[in-house]
């Protein structure tokens, strides 16, 4: 009987396997789409990787030599090959070979394979238009062993980049041996990236049937003109600052909120106004713009299969922003917009260019410049960090330039209150009730990101009543408002919160699921019926399933080794903070768990052979030290 069913099961299984499109590679594609798969070839979706023998690697490997804080690489070439030799500053010499070349320009990474299947992307790089090496993080001085070494986990490929450079990546990192059999179907990112797999398209095309299943004759993904919501979301998956929940690319047309837990406007990696400040790849930026409210998307500005701006100058702009408006966008202003009376600067200068002013510019990996997404009108008046005007001027201040624009635009409503004076106060602990952060969270006409960034803001704030005013968010259309509010009920009631968050247990989507799981870890299960204890454990497996991706990540491990001791099972919390050390020796949070933990477990000697350990690695950190007094050498 359980061979019936096992057989029953793959036979259904191989059913299903035949019914799946597979990657066929880019290369399929070009003899029907020649124009396409031109304008592809040379973009820098198609280098985004490649194959040291496809002729890309621009860097000068004939005996060049770059020497920094102690660390020593010598570039050579034989025939074929690339070797970068690296003398670390501890003295100990490596040769790598060249595994596979990053971008195209401004800047190529190069990456060297320093285990078996394990990739790691050198931080000396090459500037494809100074022709010169120079090191990704100049100020940094590190040792082999630190987790931010080039060597180290945060450097890894196979884990942080290769799955918005590639086709069908897979990461396949087993935690028991960490080690990767990544597999992908194409380096660089190829058609079947953006549109899907494509046999049964090829199937099609040659007048085979295709399953009524598969959507738009064999593709997952279905562009076009009423897809627009979708379009962004597809582009979004790479170019957004967030945490996957799979083990690599999710089919093209899978909902963002399945796939990724966006990260919001959090502090260091925006201006509190929500502008750019670190590499947050445009998604945050552009949701707060008006443009994105108004059904604009990336196809608008950018071409698909170039990826280059449809136009140069500002023709891109002026293709709606100009007295003949766009009947796609109907609400539009129709009025002149490049001309002096509005840019208050000569034409055709550097001031005159639209972008200059609402798209802010920020320098990444030293040489690379890009330009903020929120579209939006300057701001220095609020005093906030950033402003378009001071980036070019920068001889004078923020105060003459409020001055400046308040003079040319005396009448404009463009200079009221505004969230990032609460967000600021909030990012700086100047915050002391939570009514400002509640306001903007509940507004519904601020942008749903600046929504749920106030919500997320809110968490120190936690209390029954802010549990209260906030559960109304819970129930908003926008998968990213509900998600960061599920933390704000942490202080409810058991019962309250198990009511409030149990709708979210089935939401449409994943990362709402998820984060509502998490709520549900510390409520006592007899506080909960059957059916919330149910649907609590699937949402909880969903989130296990999410973290069991990340495993090569020693923050994942980290939020493994709190929810252990949410559970009070202090094993299970030391073998997690002990992982987060083994991947980064560095991680001065998880050595005092490591020692505490250890103490529990197994007594004071066990606990001060950990303590020892750590501080080799960390002889000054305080919090150690304060544990060798208490327990002794």
């Amino acid at each position: 009987m359980r061979f019936a069913i096992l057989a029953a099961c793959l036979i259904f299984a191989s059913e299903g396997l035949a019914q799946s499109p597979e990657y066929v590679g880019s290369d399929q594609c070009s003899d029907c789409h020649q124009h396409e798969a031109e304008a592809w070839a040379s973009s820098h979706h198609a280098l985004a990787w490649t194959e040291v023998g496809d002729g890309h690697l621009d860097a000068d490997f004939d005996g060049t030599r770059f020497v920094q804080n102690g660390m020593t690489v010598e570039f050579e070439r034989q025939t074929d090959r690339f070797t970068a030799r690296v003398t670390e500053k501890d003295g100990a010499t490596t040769a790598y070979d060249v595994h596979s070349v990053v971008g195209i320009t401004p800047l190529q990474q190069y990456l060297f394979e320093t285990e078996p299947g394990r990739l790691q992307s050198f931080d000396v790089v090459w500037d494809t238009e100074q022709k010169r090496w120079y090191h990704l993080y100049p100020d940094q001085d590190l040792p082999p062993e630190d987790g931010l070494h080039w060597t180290g986990p945060y450097k890894n490929w196979n884990a942080r980049c290769a799955e918005c450079h590639a086709t069908g990546f897979e990461k396949n990192y087993v935690a028991q041996s960490r080690t990767y059999s990544s597999q992908q179907a194409e380096i660089g990112v190829g058609c079947e990236a953006c549109h899907g797999p494509g046999s049964a398209h090829i199937d099609w095309t040659k007048g085979q049937g295709v399953a009524e299943e598969l959507s738009d004759r064999g593709f997952s993904m279905s562009w076009g003109k009423g897809q627009t919501e979708t379009e962004i979301q597809q582009c979004a998956g790479c170019h957004s600052r967030r945490e996957a929940h799979g083990n690599g690319n999710p089919l093209p047309g899978t909902p963002y909120h399945d796939a990724y837990n966006l990260a919001v406007l959090r502090p260091g990696s925006y201006h509190p106004d929500g502008q750019i400040l670190d590499e947050v790849y445009v998604y945050g930026s552009f949701l707060q713009s008006k443009m994105y409210a108004r059904g604009v998307g990336c196809m608008n500005c950018h071409e698909a299969h170039s990826a280059q701006l449809k136009t140069e100058g500002n023709g891109i702009c002026t293709q709606c922003h100009s007295t003949a408006g766009n009947p796609d966008f109907p609400t539009l202003a129709k009025r002149e917009y490049d001309t002096p009376n509005h840019h208050h600067h000569v034409m055709d200068s550097a001031g005159a260019q639209c972008k200059s002013c609402h798209m802010i510019e920020r320098t990444y990996m030293g040489v690379d410049g890009r330009r903020d997404h929120s579209f939006r009108v300057p701001r220095p008046d609020l005093g906030l960090g950033a402003d378009a005007c001071t980036d070019c001027h920068q001889n004078k201040d923020q105060a003459w330039a409020a001055s400046r624009i308040k003079g040319w635009f005396p009448d404009t409503a463009n200079r009221g209150a505004h969230f990032g004076t609460v967000f600021k106060a909030a990012a700086d602990g100047q915050l002391n009730t939570p009514e400002g952060l509640i306001a903007v969270a509940m507004d519904p006409s601020q942008p749903a990101i600046v929504r749920a960034t106030a919500a997320y803001l809110l968490q120190p704030f936690s209390s029954p009543e802010v549990a209260a005013h906030t559960a109304p968010l819970l129930q908003e259309d926008d998968p990213l408002i509900r998600a960061n509010a599920a933390a704000l009920q942490r202080q409810a009631s058991p019962t309250d919160r198990a009511q409030r968050l149990e709708p979210l247990l089935s939401d449409p989507f994943r990362n709402v699921r998820i984060a509502a799981a998490k709520e549900f870890l510390s409520i006592p299960p007899q506080a909960l019926t059957p059916q919330q204890q149910g649907l609590a454990g699937q949402g909880m497996a969903e989130w296990q399933a999410a973290i069991s991706n990340r495993l090569d990540a020693p923050e994942t491990h980290l939020v493994l080794g709190g929810m252990a001791l949410t559970l009070r099972n202090a094993p299970a919390a030391e073998r997690a903070f002990r992982e987060v050390v083994a991947l980064d020796p560095q991680r001065a949070e998880a050595w005092p768990m490591v020692v505490q933990l250890a103490q529990i477990n197994s007594g004071p000697e066990a606990a001060r052979i950990a303590l020892r350990e750590a501080l080799i690695r960390l002889p000054d950190d305080p919090t150690l030290l304060q544990l060798l007094q208490q327990l002794g050498p």
